[in-house]
């Protein structure tokens, strides 16, 4: 199995246990590659010798790799999935931040999930993905996200209107922040912070969450995948983020539709990890 390393370089906690674990690899002889900037940030740093770095060096990784190991948080796994695409090579996230839902390998049990791997002990998760499109514009970038995708306000402390249809049937014209458009994955992100239900990360489904709704009996609701979801921003520019990945956009009354995708994301997990023991253990529940 050949390991592709990647990271978020601009946390200086990732060197040195990336430094670590590529030395580890080397003497138990399995082969990896690095991300470009990774191998740089170790050379850099003289973590490895700049002509190993250069040797394992990858300016492609998802082409190269049979699995990819993201060294940070959350935020770090879905770069490293925007980067994959619709390649779907395997993706192991290794925490180094504070929660993670996604990134749940912790660094110090690395070498011993690596172990497991090599004795074929895990299973491989196939998560949802939703993709983004204006209405008409079959030649623009379509946008997608594992997590979710979010439309605010923007340059406007009012609050804004935004339609929506769900299969031609219109659901309802929220006065609001904003609204959240989540999947399974992406329920415990935002939209649970907002007051929107958690979901089972294989559900069938979508979660449409408002943000701070002018109207109280306004409140999330659960969509089956199947639907492709309209939306209308008629009078305000809006923030189109996806993932985090931030476009703003004028009043033009452009439609958006936001549909699941054809691809997935896929992240490996051991036989050990559980859902609902990660629900009770990161979100402390039945403590005292």
């Amino acid at each position: 199995m050949i390991y592709g390393i990647t990271g978020n370089v601009k946390k200086e906690e990732i060197w040195q246990p990336i430094a670590e674990f590529t030395h580890w690899l080397r003497a138990s002889r399995m082969p990896f590659v690095l991300d470009k900037p990774v191998a740089e940030g170790l050379a850099h740093r003289n973590l490895v010798t700049s002509d190993i770095a250069d040797f394992h060096s990858r300016p492609n990784l998802p082409h190269e790799s049979e699995v990819i190991l993201s060294f940070g948080g959350d935020g770090t796994l879905l770069t490293t999935a925007h980067n994959v695409g619709a390649r779907e090579t395997p993706i192991l996230g290794v925490n180094m931040g504070r929660l993670g839902f996604l990134a749940d390998t912790e660094v110090q049990q690395l070498k011993d999930t690596i172990l497991q791997l090599e004795k074929g002990k895990y299973r491989i998760e196939s998560r949802m993905v939703l993709e983004a499109r204006f209405e008409g514009e079959e030649g623009a970038d379509t946008q997608w996200a594992l997590n979710d995708f979010v439309i605010e306000r923007s340059l406007t402390p009012q609050l804004i209107s935004i339609d929506v249809t769900v299969d031609s049937s219109q659901l309802t014209t929220y006065w609001a922040d904003g609204l959240i458009i989540a999947t399974p994955t992406g329920s415990t992100a935002y939209s649970l912070s907002v007051g929107g239900p958690i979901l089972v990360p294989d559900c069938g489904v979508m979660v449409l969450t408002p943000l701070a709704p002018h109207t109280l009996t306004v409140r999330p609701i659960v969509l089956p995948d199947s639907v492709v979801i309209s939306i209308k921003v008629p009078e305000n520019p809006f923030v189109l983020a996806s993932d985090g990945r931030s476009t703003s956009f004028d009043d033009d009354g452009r439609i958006l539709t936001i549909r699941r995708a054809q691809h997935s994301v896929k992240l490996i997990k051991l036989p050990a990890q559980d859902y609902y023991q990660t629900l009770r253990s990161k979100l402390g529940w039945g403590g005292k």
